[in-house]
C-alpha cells in the first residue's frame, strides 16, 4: 500500500504532468484540454456486443488522455483523480440527456403494451408506455439522486495498484456532478462472483466469455437500486465493451428480480434469469421478455472517461 506521506506528497507537489511529463502540474493546460476539450460523445465498440447499455465517452483514448489514465490506474497518481472525474462528469451529463430525449436512443422499452407520444413535465414532449390501462413514464427510473454505479476490479487487482481507480474518478465525478447542480451519489453494489481471467490479449469475444456471469450485486444492494435515480455505469475506459455489458447485465438481474429475493445467491428462479439467452437490442436498449420479467424499460446507460478512436468514428457515421 502507498504511504500517506506519498499521496498527500503527490498531491501538494506533483512532480510532473500526468498527461505529458511537464513538471510541476498535475495536469497542464494543454492535457486537460484533450480531456475536456470537446463535447462528450456516444460511441460504440466494432463488434458491439448485444446488451451493452449506451456508453458516452469523454475523449479519445490516445496520447495524452492515455498516458493519464494509466498513470492514475497504474502507477497511483492520485492527484489526477479530480480531473479525470470532471470529464466522467461531462460524460454522465452527456448520457443522462441522451436517455431523456425521445428518439432511438432515448427510447424506453415496451415490454407489455405499446409506446405512445405524449406531453410530460413542463410540456415536454416523451414517449410514454401504455400498460394494463394505465399510462407511466416509459423511463422507469426514480426521482431520487443519479447513481454512478462503477464497474469492480478484482479485490486482488485493486490490492497491488494500492487504490480502486474507477471507483476514485466516480467519487470525484459525483463531487463534480453536485457541484454543478445534479444530485449524484456513488453506489458501489457490483462485485465479482467468481475468478476471471487477464484480460489483456484476449479479443472481443473471449473477453465476452471471460465476464459472462462474473458480476452480481451484493447483498441489499437492489433495494439501494431502487430508492435511487437514473443508475449509471461508470468506469475509466471502454475498449470492446465486455465489461459494461457484464456489469449491466447484473443490475437488470438484480432489479428484475421479485422484491425481497435477490439477494446474490442464485434461487431457481435467479438461475432461471441468470440463465437466458441473449435479448434482442435496438441502439443499446434491451427489448423483449419484458424487459428480464417485468420492469418497465432498461434505465442503465453509461459513461467512461475515454474509449478507443474508432469508437467515435463509428458514431459520426
Amino acid at each position: 500500500m502507498r504511504g500517506w506521506w506519498q499521496d498527500l506528497t503527490d498531491l501538494v507537489l506533483p512532480a510532473e504532468c500526468g498527461g505529458c511529463g511537464r513538471p510541476r502540474a498535475v495536469l497542464c493546460a494543454e492535457c486537460r484540454g484533450a480531456l475536456n476539450g470537446a463535447a462528450p460523445c456516444r460511441v460504440r465498440p466494432v463488434p458491439e456486443p448485444a446488451g451493452l447499455p449506451s456508453v458516452h465517452a469523454a475523449a479519445p483514448y490516445t496520447d495524452e488522455v492515455r498516458a493519464a489514465l494509466l498513470a492514475h490506474k497504474e502507477r497511483g497518481a492520485l492527484g489526477l483523480a479530480a480531473p479525470l472525474g470532471a470529464a466522467l462528469a461531462g460524460a454522465v451529463r452527456a448520457a443522462l440527456e441522451a436517455a431523456r430525449r425521445p428518439g432511438p436512443v432515448g427510447r424506453p422499452v415496451a415490454p407489455q403494451g405499446r409506446l405512445r407520444r405524449g406531453k410530460g413535465e413542463a410540456g415536454c414532449e416523451r414517449e410514454w408506455l401504455e400498460h394494463g390501462g394505465e399510462s407511466v413514464p416509459g423511463t422507469g427510473a426514480g426521482d431520487g439522486p443519479v447513481l454512478l454505479v462503477p464497474v469492480p476490479s478484482a479485490r486482488s487487482t485493486v490490492r497491488a495498484r494500492g487504490h480502486d481507480p474507477a471507483r476514485r474518478i466516480a467519487l470525484a465525478a459525483a463531487g463534480e456532478l453536485r457541484r454543478t447542480g445534479t444530485p449524484a451519489r456513488v453506489l458501489g453494489v457490483l462485485r465479482q462472483r467468481r475468478a476471471v481471467a487477464d484480460q489483456s490479449g484476449l479479443n472481443s469475444r473471449q473477453r465476452l466469455d471471460n465476464l459472462a456471469g462474473a458480476l452480481e450485486v451484493v447483498v441489499g444492494g437492489a433495494r439501494l437500486l431502487a430508492e435511487g435515480g437514473r443508475v449509471v455505469l461508470v468506469d475509466d475506459l471502454m475498449t470492446t465493451g465486455a465489461s459494461l455489458t457484464e456489469a449491466a447485465r447484473a443490475l437488470r438481474v438484480a432489479r428484475a428480480a421479485p422484491e425481497g429475493v435477490y439477494a446474490g445467491q442464485g434461487t431457481p428462479e435467479l438461475a432461471d434469469l441468470l440463465e437466458l439467452p441473449e435479448l434482442p437490442e435496438v441502439d443499446g436498449r434491451i427489448v423483449g421478455r419484458g424487459q428480464v420479467r417485468g420492469t418497465h424499460g432498461d434505465t442503465v446507460c453509461s459513461a467512461v472517461v475515454a474509449a478507443p478512436p474508432d469508437a467515435f468514428e463509428i458514431n459520426r457515421n
